[in-house]
Protein backbone atom coordinates (compact mmCIF):
# COMPACT_ATOMS: atom_id res chain seq x y z
CA UNK A 1 0.00 0.00 0.00
CA UNK A 2 1.26 3.62 -0.81
CA UNK A 3 1.55 6.86 1.05
CA UNK A 4 -1.54 9.06 0.93
CA UNK A 5 0.16 12.86 0.81
CA UNK A 6 -2.32 15.51 2.19
CA UNK A 7 -2.38 18.98 1.33
CA UNK A 8 -5.29 20.57 3.86
CA UNK A 9 -5.49 23.87 2.72
CA UNK A 10 -8.32 26.66 2.72
CA UNK A 11 -10.40 28.24 -0.26
CA UNK A 12 -8.47 31.03 -2.09
CA UNK A 13 -5.13 29.55 -0.81
CA UNK A 14 -3.27 29.29 -3.99
CA UNK A 15 -3.79 25.59 -3.42
CA UNK A 16 -4.68 24.42 -6.82
CA UNK A 17 -1.38 26.46 -8.02
CA UNK A 18 0.19 23.60 -5.74
CA UNK A 19 -2.25 20.99 -6.91
CA UNK A 20 -0.69 21.49 -10.44
CA UNK A 21 2.89 21.35 -9.23
CA UNK A 22 1.87 18.27 -7.87
CA UNK A 23 0.10 16.66 -10.53
CA UNK A 24 3.12 17.83 -13.00
CA UNK A 25 5.37 15.41 -10.82
CA UNK A 26 4.00 12.50 -13.04
CA UNK A 27 4.48 10.05 -9.82
CA UNK A 28 1.59 10.54 -8.22
CA UNK A 29 -2.59 9.80 -8.56
CA UNK A 30 -4.16 13.40 -7.66
CA UNK A 31 -7.38 13.52 -6.30
CA UNK A 32 -9.10 17.18 -6.32
CA UNK A 33 -10.87 17.53 -3.09
CA UNK A 34 -12.83 14.29 -3.00
CA UNK A 35 -13.72 15.06 0.41
CA UNK A 36 -16.19 18.55 -0.89
CA UNK A 37 -18.60 15.69 -1.87
CA UNK A 38 -19.37 14.93 1.88
CA UNK A 39 -19.55 18.20 2.89
CA UNK A 40 -21.68 19.59 0.15
CA UNK A 41 -23.53 16.63 -1.58
CA UNK A 42 -24.04 14.30 1.13
CA UNK A 43 -24.58 16.42 4.45
CA UNK A 44 -25.24 19.32 2.42
CA UNK A 45 -23.86 21.57 4.93
CA UNK A 46 -24.12 24.29 2.61
CA UNK A 47 -24.47 25.38 -1.13
CA UNK A 48 -21.29 25.59 -3.50
CA UNK A 49 -21.31 27.69 -6.92
CA UNK A 50 -19.83 26.33 -9.27
CA UNK A 51 -19.51 22.73 -8.57
CA UNK A 52 -20.82 20.15 -11.13
CA UNK A 53 -21.85 17.00 -9.01
CA UNK A 54 -19.92 14.60 -10.90
CA UNK A 55 -22.69 10.87 -10.76
CA UNK A 56 -19.90 8.35 -9.99
CA UNK A 57 -17.98 10.01 -7.32
CA UNK A 58 -18.72 8.89 -3.73
CA UNK A 59 -20.14 11.23 -1.38
CA UNK A 60 -20.07 9.50 2.02
CA UNK A 61 -16.71 10.16 3.82
CA UNK A 62 -16.30 6.89 4.14
CA UNK A 63 -16.40 5.84 0.46
CA UNK A 64 -14.18 8.87 -0.25
CA UNK A 65 -11.98 7.61 2.21
CA UNK A 66 -12.08 4.14 0.68
CA UNK A 67 -11.93 5.29 -2.95
CA UNK A 68 -8.49 6.87 -1.82
CA UNK A 69 -7.45 3.46 -0.18
CA UNK A 70 -7.69 1.94 -3.33
CA UNK A 71 -6.04 4.33 -5.43
CA UNK A 72 -2.52 3.49 -3.17
CA UNK A 73 -3.21 0.36 -3.88
CA UNK A 74 -1.56 1.05 -7.36
CA UNK A 75 0.87 4.21 -6.60
CA UNK A 76 1.28 6.94 -4.26
CA UNK A 77 -2.03 9.84 -4.04
CA UNK A 78 -2.05 13.01 -3.15
CA UNK A 79 -5.48 15.29 -2.10
CA UNK A 80 -5.24 18.53 -2.20
CA UNK A 81 -8.95 19.24 0.02
CA UNK A 82 -10.17 21.48 3.12
CA UNK A 83 -9.90 20.52 6.55
CA UNK A 84 -13.54 21.97 7.21
CA UNK A 85 -14.91 18.94 5.29
CA UNK A 86 -13.56 16.46 7.87
CA UNK A 87 -13.23 17.64 10.67
CA UNK A 88 -13.57 16.64 13.49
CA UNK A 89 -14.17 13.04 12.86
CA UNK A 90 -11.23 12.75 10.52
CA UNK A 91 -9.01 12.67 13.99
CA UNK A 92 -10.57 9.87 15.37
CA UNK A 93 -10.45 7.42 12.05
CA UNK A 94 -6.97 6.01 12.73
CA UNK A 95 -6.99 3.36 10.43
CA UNK A 96 -6.85 6.89 7.76
CA UNK A 97 -4.98 9.07 9.61
CA UNK A 98 -2.04 5.89 9.70
CA UNK A 99 -2.29 6.26 5.61
CA UNK A 100 -1.79 9.83 5.68
CA UNK A 101 0.97 12.53 5.00
CA UNK A 102 -0.05 15.76 5.88
CA UNK A 103 0.41 19.24 5.18
CA UNK A 104 -1.12 22.51 5.69
CA UNK A 105 -1.13 25.29 3.38
CA UNK A 106 -2.34 28.96 4.66
CA UNK A 107 -2.17 32.89 2.94
CA UNK A 108 -2.93 35.91 4.48
CA UNK A 109 -6.89 35.62 5.42
CA UNK A 110 -7.58 39.63 4.42
CA UNK A 111 -6.49 38.18 0.54
CA UNK A 112 -8.09 34.85 1.01
CA UNK A 113 -11.61 36.16 2.62
CA UNK A 114 -11.62 39.18 -0.30
CA UNK A 115 -11.03 36.43 -3.25
CA UNK A 116 -13.53 34.00 -1.70
CA UNK A 117 -15.99 36.84 -1.50
CA UNK A 118 -15.91 37.77 -4.76
CA UNK A 119 -16.58 34.18 -5.85
CA UNK A 120 -19.24 33.35 -3.51
CA UNK A 121 -20.53 36.48 -1.87
CA UNK A 122 -23.28 33.80 0.67
CA UNK A 123 -19.91 32.14 1.77
CA UNK A 124 -19.91 31.20 5.81
CA UNK A 125 -17.47 32.18 8.69
CA UNK A 126 -16.66 28.49 8.77
CA UNK A 127 -16.11 28.06 4.81
CA UNK A 128 -13.19 31.14 4.98
CA UNK A 129 -11.45 27.67 6.09
CA UNK A 130 -8.42 28.43 8.30
CA UNK A 131 -9.94 28.20 12.11
CA UNK A 132 -10.55 24.46 11.04
CA UNK A 133 -6.85 24.07 9.52
CA UNK A 134 -5.72 25.06 12.97
CA UNK A 135 -8.10 22.78 15.28
CA UNK A 136 -6.91 20.18 12.48
CA UNK A 137 -3.16 20.42 12.79
CA UNK A 138 -3.29 20.71 16.78
CA UNK A 139 -5.13 17.71 16.71
CA UNK A 140 -2.76 15.76 14.56
CA UNK A 141 0.29 17.26 17.17
CA UNK A 142 -1.96 16.28 20.13
CA UNK A 143 -1.73 12.10 18.35
CA UNK A 144 2.27 12.84 17.91
CA UNK A 145 1.99 13.98 14.04
CA UNK A 146 3.82 17.09 13.80
CA UNK A 147 2.25 19.26 11.34
CA UNK A 148 3.84 20.65 7.83
CA UNK A 149 2.69 24.18 7.18
CA UNK A 150 3.63 26.36 4.01
CA UNK A 151 2.56 30.07 3.33
CA UNK A 152 1.44 30.62 -0.10
CA UNK A 153 3.15 34.04 0.08
CA UNK A 154 6.42 32.04 0.72
CA UNK A 155 5.56 29.51 -2.07
CA UNK A 156 4.71 32.42 -4.84
CA UNK A 157 8.37 33.99 -3.88
CA UNK A 158 10.35 30.86 -4.26
CA UNK A 159 8.31 28.16 -5.81
CA UNK A 160 10.95 25.60 -5.88
CA UNK A 161 12.39 26.31 -2.55
CA UNK A 162 9.37 25.52 -0.91
CA UNK A 163 8.16 22.74 -2.49
CA UNK A 164 11.36 21.56 -2.32
CA UNK A 165 11.12 21.43 1.34
CA UNK A 166 7.97 20.27 1.67
CA UNK A 167 8.94 17.56 -0.60
CA UNK A 168 11.85 16.57 1.29
CA UNK A 169 9.86 16.60 4.34
CA UNK A 170 7.42 14.56 2.85
CA UNK A 171 10.25 11.83 1.29
CA UNK A 172 9.97 12.85 -2.36
CA UNK A 173 12.04 12.92 -4.78
CA UNK A 174 13.39 16.23 -6.94
CA UNK A 175 10.94 17.58 -9.78
CA UNK A 176 12.43 19.92 -11.57
CA UNK A 177 10.28 19.86 -14.31
CA UNK A 178 7.05 19.92 -12.27
CA UNK A 179 7.27 24.16 -12.47
CA UNK A 180 6.65 24.55 -15.83
CA UNK A 181 2.85 23.16 -16.55
CA UNK A 182 2.93 21.44 -19.99
CA UNK A 183 0.03 19.30 -19.25
CA UNK A 184 -3.55 20.24 -20.09
CA UNK A 185 -5.94 21.26 -17.21
CA UNK A 186 -7.07 18.04 -15.24
CA UNK A 187 -10.22 17.03 -16.09
CA UNK A 188 -11.62 16.37 -12.57
CA UNK A 189 -11.26 20.07 -12.36
CA UNK A 190 -13.90 20.90 -14.66
CA UNK A 191 -16.16 19.86 -11.81
CA UNK A 192 -15.60 23.22 -10.33
CA UNK A 193 -14.33 25.11 -13.47
CA UNK A 194 -15.75 28.43 -11.99
CA UNK A 195 -12.86 28.30 -9.06
CA UNK A 196 -9.53 27.50 -11.31
CA UNK A 197 -10.03 29.19 -14.57
CA UNK A 198 -7.03 31.24 -14.21
CA UNK A 199 -4.66 28.32 -13.11
CA UNK A 200 -6.16 26.31 -15.65
CA UNK A 201 -4.64 28.96 -18.21
CA UNK A 202 -1.76 29.78 -16.61
CA UNK A 203 1.62 27.69 -17.16
CA UNK A 204 3.11 28.78 -13.70
CA UNK A 205 3.02 30.69 -10.53
CA UNK A 206 3.16 34.17 -10.96
CA UNK A 207 5.47 36.39 -9.19
CA UNK A 208 4.60 38.42 -5.93
CA UNK A 209 3.14 42.17 -6.22
CA UNK A 210 6.08 43.39 -3.73
CA UNK A 211 2.69 46.21 -2.51
CA UNK A 212 0.57 42.80 -2.18
CA UNK A 213 -0.30 43.10 1.74
CA UNK A 214 -1.04 46.56 1.30
CA UNK A 215 -3.30 46.37 -1.13
CA UNK A 216 -5.13 43.47 0.68
CA UNK A 217 -5.46 45.62 3.64
CA UNK A 218 -7.13 48.33 1.03
CA UNK A 219 -9.05 45.76 -0.82
CA UNK A 220 -10.57 44.37 2.61
CA UNK A 221 -11.43 47.56 4.18
CA UNK A 222 -13.21 48.31 1.00
CA UNK A 223 -15.68 45.68 1.15
CA UNK A 224 -15.98 44.98 5.01
CA UNK A 225 -17.22 48.94 5.07
CA UNK A 226 -20.07 46.84 2.80
CA UNK A 227 -20.14 43.56 4.28
CA UNK A 228 -19.27 44.07 7.80
CA UNK A 229 -19.49 40.43 8.62
CA UNK A 230 -16.25 39.95 7.11
CA UNK A 231 -15.03 41.57 9.64
CA UNK A 232 -16.14 38.83 11.96
CA UNK A 233 -14.70 36.24 9.68
CA UNK A 234 -11.31 38.34 9.73
CA UNK A 235 -11.32 38.43 13.53
CA UNK A 236 -12.35 34.33 13.62
CA UNK A 237 -9.35 33.21 10.85
CA UNK A 238 -6.94 35.64 11.98
CA UNK A 239 -5.24 34.74 15.16
CA UNK A 240 -5.66 31.06 13.67
CA UNK A 241 -3.46 31.95 10.34
CA UNK A 242 -0.72 33.60 13.09
CA UNK A 243 -0.66 30.55 14.68
CA UNK A 244 0.12 28.37 12.11
CA UNK A 245 2.21 31.01 10.05
CA UNK A 246 4.73 30.66 13.21
CA UNK A 247 4.89 27.01 12.32
CA UNK A 248 5.92 27.42 8.50
CA UNK A 249 8.58 25.37 6.91
CA UNK A 250 11.22 27.88 5.31
CA UNK A 251 13.17 27.18 1.94
CA UNK A 252 15.95 25.88 4.21
CA UNK A 253 14.37 24.10 6.65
Amino acid sequence: MHPIYALWAHPRSMSTAIERIMRERGDLDCAHEPFMYDYYVHRGVGQMPHFDVLADHPQEYSDIRDMLFERAKHQPVFIKDMSYYVMPHILGDSAFQGRLRNAFLVRRPRAAIVSYHKIDPECSCEEIGIAAQLDHAQGLAAQGDTPLVIRSEDVRANPRGMMSALWRAWGLAEADHAFNWQCEAPKDWQQVEGWHAKTMQTQGIEPPDPNAEENERRKFDALAAQVPKLETYLATHEPAYQTLSDMALSANS
